[in-house]
């Protein structure tokens, strides 16, 4: 199942990667472990954030894409289910609507 995996680092844990050289090499480390469809790096609220979109085969895997984020920098994650207009077209909205209308 297709995710977009939110991940909030706290300012502190970050600042202190960033200081002492390791940001580049942790974040590699997970991006190359985790192989996300596509990964990007922003804010949200005034927080560094990265937008990952993941395909999540088992909800056992969790761990697997949570742990390395909360492990390496302290950060918080975010599970979302997320589909493209191709899911959409399958996801039968004209039949829902027509039996709960």
């Amino acid at each position: 199942m297709r995710m977009l995996l939110n991940v909030i680092f706290p300012s502190e844990q970050f600042n202190e990667a960033v200081k002492d050289g390791s940001v580049g090499q942790k974040l590699g480390r997970i991006l190359e472990d985790i192989k996300p469809e596509a990964v990007y790096f922003t804010e949200q609220d005034g927080l560094r954030v990265a937008i990952l979109i993941i395909d999540m085969a088992d909800p056992s895997k969790v761990p697997f894409y949570a742990e390395p984020w909360r492990l390496a920098f302290n950060a918080d994650v975010e599970f979302r289910i997320v589909m493209t207009p191709e899911d959409l077209r399958k996801a039968g909205l004209e039949e829902l609507g027509k039996k709960w209308s």
